[in-house]
């Protein structure tokens, strides 16, 4: 079916997209908020995501799942506007670094939202195929070998990934969460 709805938008169906977009408005958005930690930039990149799946759906080959295409394209979006924030004047670093430290992910419960933000600013520590691995298994709920082929990568490389995203997290939280350090 998404096959036939990308199809359908190469052709200009605005309705098809419509549907489209309603299927991956949710995933897209919260896999970009989970790299980029803000609001705002995880609703821009959002919009640029779907203007380019809406323009580059006739280039979709079938060679992979739907999903697979367009989260591929969702963290290539979300990687970039991170190595832009990078590069951006120091600044306006600074005021993105200041909005991170306290992000609340929108998805998570009240009673879980402190614990949530040092696992972010953690997340957002980890080197980026570590990060990659870990946002589309544990914050998307992929599985395991749709993280692959989004990665292009074998899924014992994703585990490998994981494993010492997991290693590196653990190390990070206990320096970083007040509760941690006097648990052992």
């Amino acid at each position: 079916m998404e096959n036939i709805l990308l199809k359908e938008i190469s052709k200009g169906n605005i309705n098809a997209f419509e549907q489209l977009y309603l299927l991956y408005k949710n995933k897209v958005y919260n896999t970009a908020i989970g790299y980029l930690q803000n609001i705002e930039e995880a609703e821009e990149v959002t919009q640029d995501i779907f203007l380019t799946i809406y323009q580059k759906a006739d280039t979709f080959q079938g060679k992979s799942k739907v999903s697979t295409w367009i989260y591929r394209i969702t963290v290539n979006k979300a990687l970039n506007k991170l190595e832009k924030r990078k590069r951006s004047p120091v600044s306006q670093r600074e005021v993105n670094e200041r909005d991170r430290t306290d992000f609340d992910h929108p998805g998570v419960q009240l009673e879980n939202k402190e614990k949530s933000r040092f696992l972010f600013k953690a997340i957002d520590e980890l080197p980026e195929t570590q990060k990659t691995a870990f946002v589309l298994s544990f914050v998307e709920g992929l599985p395991r070998q749709e993280v692959a082929d989004v990665m292009e990568t074998t899924l014992k490389s994703v585990e490998s990934l994981l494993q010492r995203a997991k290693s590196n997290l653990r190390k990070y939280l206990i320096d970083i969460y007040p509760e941690g350090k006097t648990k052992k």
